[in-house]
């Protein structure tokens, strides 16, 4: 069947292959550049996401430079020691033994923001629903991300941060939220599967258990049993 605007087999590939082989890269980073014209590239491909009534309120704050990386991972320092002690016994050796970062190993950092009044106080579509510009932004942050691994580069979000402290290093004004903290380089190899599931802290869900129809609770089982 001929679909309008369908990819081609290639195509279609290439980019289900970039969402399965996508992963928050942590480890294994060389030293070698981003050029600059692939860092636009991909920062291209984050600024043609999605958003709500076009309002577009992402920023990006690129950082090479080793000292405000060496800040970033100090404040990441502080914030997982408090983290650790959340966990219990095994748990919490195997969380010590976790590798959650790579902020002086990624030749480059992104800071992204979200700048919340962006398109003014009455944005289309953004009513009843005023965290659309977050979600947004995180759609542009799925872009970068996406993008990156097309390019064999590797993306590491660093959630373990106190953002009001990487606010005040990265000089964001005070009206615009700090959303997401990334790791970009070039990497020695992609894992096949991601960290967290190889190390045994979570497992993936399968598919058949998060998909509801009609209403929530309906499984494929009772789907198929009424037809």
């Amino acid at each position: 069947m001929r679909v309008e605007g369908r990819f081609s087999n290639a195509e279609r590939t290439a980019v289900y292959r970039a969402i399965f082989e996508r992963r928050d890269v942590r480890r294994n980073f060389l030293p070698t550049p981003i050029p600059d014209d692939i860092v636009k590239r991909v920062l291209t491909a984050a600024h043609h996401a999605g958003s709500v009534g076009f309002m577009q309120p992402w920023d990006f704050v690129v950082v090479r430079d080793r000292t405000i990386k060496s800040a970033v991972k100090k404040l990441f320092q502080q914030a997982n020691a408090e983290a650790a002690t959340r966990y219990q016994g095994k748990r919490a050796a195997l969380y010590r033994n976790l590798k959650l970062e790579g902020i002086e190993e990624a030749p480059i950092n992104i800071g992204v923001t979200c700048s919340r009044q962006r398109g003014g106080p009455h944005v289309l579509g953004r009513s009843m629903v005023r965290d659309t510009d977050l979600y947004s932004t995180c759609c542009a942050i799925q872009n970068l991300w996406l993008a990156a691994r097309a390019e064999g580069i590797g993306v590491g979000w660093v959630s373990i941060l106190d953002h009001s402290a990487l606010k005040r290093l990265l000089r964001v004004p005070n009206s615009v939220k700090v959303l997401a903290y990334l790791c970009l380089g070039y990497v020695s190899n992609f894992a096949t599967r991601p960290d967290l599931e190889r190390a045994g802290w979570r497992e993936r869900i399968p598919l058949d258990h998060l998909i509801h129809y009609e209403s929530w609770g309906r499984t494929v089982t009772e789907r198929k049993g009424k037809r």
